[in-house]
């Protein structure tokens, strides 16, 4: 014969059960059941580089339009969309280089293409900051 169970204890027993299953899914999916946390992340980090370059790519293109429209208006030159121009195609490699990134297969063949796009795209980022000041200062002076 059965025991008798209060509802209340049966309601105890049933939330004990699924709370202790919950943690350990939450257990294991912030530790990774299979130990790839670190692929997970740099595919992660590609997949930014990747879209962001990209984008960035838009953003140079534009603004060399932009400038050529000025010059063309104002009647003035500038070396900055010869500038724009070298930092697209940095933004560019960075964008194929994570792309590569995410096809390869090893995994140390992929760590070092996805810190070399990193690299790429810091100093593409660098050098857009530089030739911002060097609008700003174009367009102050004249």
């Amino acid at each position: 014969m059965r025991p008798y169970h209060s509802s209340a204890l049966l309601s105890q027993i049933t939330r004990g059960n699924f709370q202790q299953r919950g943690a350990n899914l939450a257990v294991e999916a912030g530790m990774g059941s299979n130990g790839n946390d670190k692929t997970r992340l740099e595919e992660d980090i590609c997949i930014h580089i990747f879209t962001v370059s990209s984008a960035m790519v838009g953003v140079c293109l534009t603004v060399i339009g932009l400038i050529r429209v000025v010059i063309t208006l104002g009647k003035a030159d500038t070396l900055a969309d010869d500038f724009l121009a070298s930092d697209a195609l940095l933004f560019l490699t960075s964008c194929l280089l994570s792309y590569a990134a995410l096809r390869v297969r090893s995994f140390r063949r992929r760590h070092l293409i996805e810190r070399t796009a990193d690299v790429v795209f810091i100093t593409a980022m660098v050098v857009m900051t530089v030739i911002c000041g060097f609008i700003t200062y174009a367009i102050s002076i004249s």
